[in-house]
C-alpha cells in the first residue's frame, strides 16, 4: 500500500461578484441571467437572498478570472515598459 501525499494550494479569490438585478420570481432571474450569460467574458449566476421577510433572486455578474489575470499582466506589463521607457 503505497501512501500519497496531497498538497493542496491556497485558495485564491477571483473578483468580486455584483449585483446587476433583482427579481422576485427564479424564472424571471433566469432569464436575466442568460441575457448576460452571452457575454464569453462573464461568469454569471443567481443567487436566492435577503432578509427572512424580503427575500429575492439576485442576479450576479463578474469578469472571468482567468481573462481578469490575463489583463492584469497585460497592464502590469505596460506599466512596466512605460516605466523603463522614460530614463
Amino acid at each position: 500500500m503505497s501512501t500519497e501525499e496531497v498538497v493542496e494550494a491556497g485558495h485564491q479569490d477571483g473578483p468580486a461578484w455584483k449585483i446587476v438585478a433583482h427579481c422576485a420570481t427564479y424564472d424571471e432571474a433566469d432569464q436575466k441571467r442568460l441575457e448576460f450569460a452571452m457575454e464569453e467574458s462573464l461568469q454569471v449566476k443567481v443567487h436566492w437572498q435577503g432578509k427572512a421577510d424580503n427575500r429575492y433572486f439576485a442576479v450576479k455578474t463578474r469578469v472571468d478570472p482567468d481573462i481578469a489575470k490575463r489583463d492584469e499582466k497585460k497592464r502590469r506589463k505596460a506599466k512596466l515598459s512605460k516605466k523603463r521607457r522614460k530614463k
